[in-house]
């Protein structure tokens, strides 16, 4: 199978006043985990093997963690209002919010915890604008987990809404364990990820 030659693809064109939320689930041909930030569509990088691996392991983690009332989801659409839509690596819903094996969202007053892990192409947007837009959308917690220069391994840097300000708190930064109490105890040993001593 050969690529498309540029001069033959068809990019999409915005629209004046920007894409909405409706445009991202109904524009065809769209890449796997496009998102949709101030109306505009950001495209993905390919994966680096250190994202998926952290993925994997607080998605494992937080499912062992977390109760009946939780759902952890991997990489879905959060619809924050009609021109943002950004896809946290890993978020905490309620369970409620689960309406079946078509859903291809979740809306900001559902999500509890949001997580982003830091990739070279999303450096600005996982640190700077997803959180703000997260904390202003009411999501009450983050973690933004970065690649230890030294270790290799995830260190995970914890934030929690301050509602006065709707921006999020430094809680601090866990290194060796991610162990917290909000949106409910959870104890994920980060070890696990990164090179073999």
């Amino acid at each position: 199978m050969t690529a498309e030659p540029a001069e033959h693809r068809r990019w999409p064109v915005p629209p004046p006043d920007g894409w909405t939320v409706d445009d991202l689930f109904t524009l065809p041909d769209l890449p796997p985990h496009t998102e949709l930030i101030d109306g505009s569509l950001i495209f993905v990088s390919p994966q680096r093997r250190f994202h998926f691996l952290v993925i994997d392991l607080l998605v494992q983690g937080l499912r062992a963690c977390l109760g009946p009332q939780f759902s952890v989801e991997r990489e879905m659409t959060v619809v924050l209002d009609r021109r943002n839509g950004p896809e946290p690596d890993v978020s905490v819903v309620r369970a409620d919010a689960v309406t079946g094996l078509d859903q291809t969202c979740f809306h900001a007053k559902d999500v509890l915890l949001a997580v982003e892990v830091v990739s070279p192409d999303s450096e600005a947007r996982d640190r700077m604008y997803k959180p703000h837009k997260y904390a202003v959308a009411g999501i009450p917690n983050f973690w933004r987990v970065e690649q230890d220069g030294l270790t290799g391994r995830p260190v995970v840097h914890v934030y929690e809404l301050d509602l006065a300000t709707m921006s999020y708190v430094h809680l601090g930064r866990q290194s060796d364990r991610v162990k917290v109490d909000k949106p409910a105890p959870v104890d994920i040993d980060l070890t696990t990820v990164g090179p073999r001593p």
